[in-house]
């Protein structure tokens, strides 16, 4: 990570002034800023029409009460967010997060992310993110319904299919999204399906959105490969995270011939020679919703670790799908050491810095979130043109559109890199790209 230009380290520092204790927001615009000194020297209207900073400053930040009534009768209360970052390219376009980590830092470092992944996508989305630190888990269908109403009782006057359009993220699946919609449906009386993504295929919802996150890693995964002459076939694989990431994560790299050793949860990691059964791991995660300790009692031969890191579990391929920060330092280490080659982010962000930099310096191929798991949201746009056309695609139509993307990524992120004099190095090739078609747009477009 070399030194910020000049230019790049004061805006850095508004930032900081600005927005003091957003440590993950800080990270997330670092992350960003280190690869751009070339882009401002080739190009400094951008410094100069204070793109950057426009950039760096959401367009609307909306936190908001939750009041709901728990299955005691108690009443709770809960904070909600919603961080509207950019609309240059379309409407805001980002995930809400449902976890008892969730603040305006979090939000802000996920949204600002969130930008420069869907203008990779090549859709015209914009950028946001939301969320409420409500933590789903343990709850009844009923409480969850009870929140979820609440929530979007305040949210619905923020978001409709040309201004912001949400969608899942971590505690937030399909039985969450059902709640959230209903609910603007019965507030507004429109049958407006486009206002959220990761719908029900039976009310909107698009073939393939539930895989599309965890199979587009994997896709953007073998492109990285392939440029060096290889593949999936043979590989040994291990997936941090078991949730909707993770788990079709592991179903696509067992497809193109990898063996999945380790995945993980918040109770540990659960390490598996024979390779993950797949239908047990959907089984416990999807439809009991359990612990990865069930998952051992009906896979004999698996081992559930409680302490130590997955990092040290021996693969060829690394794919972070848990959370942000969770691939540190040392686990960077420990992936070099044992033949890591690729490394790949599913998750928002859960490399740090640190541990990017142990990574690249050993030339191990390491994609950043921002395009690695891009296909999520890439494939949320193709659920809004379903919705805005009145149709329903196939799986094999939407497979091939989300391959077909991932792709398009992998070459824009390759040929900007390339530009900017970091070949094969797809973290500057990630944010160079998608930072100059936002900038562009900035400029294009006004004082805004």
């Amino acid at each position: 990570m070399a030194a910020l230009d000049p230019h790049l380290q004061e805006i850095y520092e508004v930032v900081l002034r600005r927005n003091p204790g957003e440590a993950e927001f800080h990270q997330a615009v670092l992350e960003v800023f280190e690869s751009l000194g070339p882009v401002v020297r080739k190009r400094p209207e951008y410094v100069e029409s204070r793109a950057l900073e426009r950039m760096c400053e959401p367009e609307r930040q909306v936190i908001f009460r939750v009041p709901w009534i728990d299955d005691s009768g108690r009443i709770e209360i809960n904070r909600g967010f919603r961080v509207e970052f950019s609309s240059v390219l379309g409407p805001f376009k980002g995930g809400l997060r449902f976890h008892p980590s969730v603040n305006l830092g979090i939000v802000k470092f996920l949204g600002f992310e969130q930008i420069f992944k869907n203008a990779l996508t090549g859709m015209p989305i914009g950028g946001g993110k939301g969320g409420s630190d409500f933590d789903p888990k343990g709850r009844s269908n009923r409480e969850v319904m009870a929140f979820c109403q609440s929530f979007m009782t305040e949210l619905y006057r923020h978001i409709g299919e040309y201004t912001d359009v949400p969608a899942g993220d971590i505690g937030v699946g399909g039985r969450e999204i059902g709640y959230l919609f209903g609910q603007y449906k019965r507030i507004t009386n429109l049958y407006e399906s486009g206002v959220l993504t990761g719908k029900g295929l039976g009310w909107g919802g698009s073939r393939v959105r539930k895989e599309a996150t965890g199979y587009g890693l994997v896709f953007f995964a073998q492109e990285m490969l392939r440029a060096r002459g290889d593949s999936f076939d043979g590989k040994r694989v291990v997936v941090s995270g078991s949730g909707n990431v993770a788990i079709y994560a592991v179903e696509m790299a067992l497809q193109l011939g990898a063996t999945v050793v380790a995945c993980s949860d918040s109770s540990g990691y659960v390490v598996d020679e024979g390779g993950i059964d797949l239908e047990l791991l959907k089984q416990v995660k999807e439809v009991d919703r359990g612990r990865l300790a069930d998952y051992v009692v009906g896979r004999p031969g698996a081992t559930l670790v409680t302490e130590g890191s997955i990092w040290d579990v021996v693969c060829d391929v690394a794919l972070p799908c848990a959370t942000q920060n969770e691939l540190d330092e040392d686990a960077a280490i420990s992936l070099v050491k044992h033949g890591a080659s690729v490394v790949a982010e599913g998750a928002n962000m859960p490399t740090t810095r640190a541990a990017t930099r142990v990574l690249l310096d050993a030339d191990v191929l390491f994609a950043p979130g921002k395009a690695a798991n891009a296909g999520g949201v890439a494939t949320s746009a193709l659920e809004m043109q379903q919705n805005a056309s009145r149709d329903s695609w196939t799986h094999e139509y939407t497979q091939d559109r989300l391959e077909g993307i991932m792709r398009g990524i992998h070459e824009r992120c390759a040929s900007s890199a390339d530009e900017f004099g970091a070949p094969g190095n797809y973290v500057v090739g990630a944010n160079t790209s998608s930072f100059v078609q936002l900038a562009d747009a900035v400029l294009a477009l006004g004082v805004i």
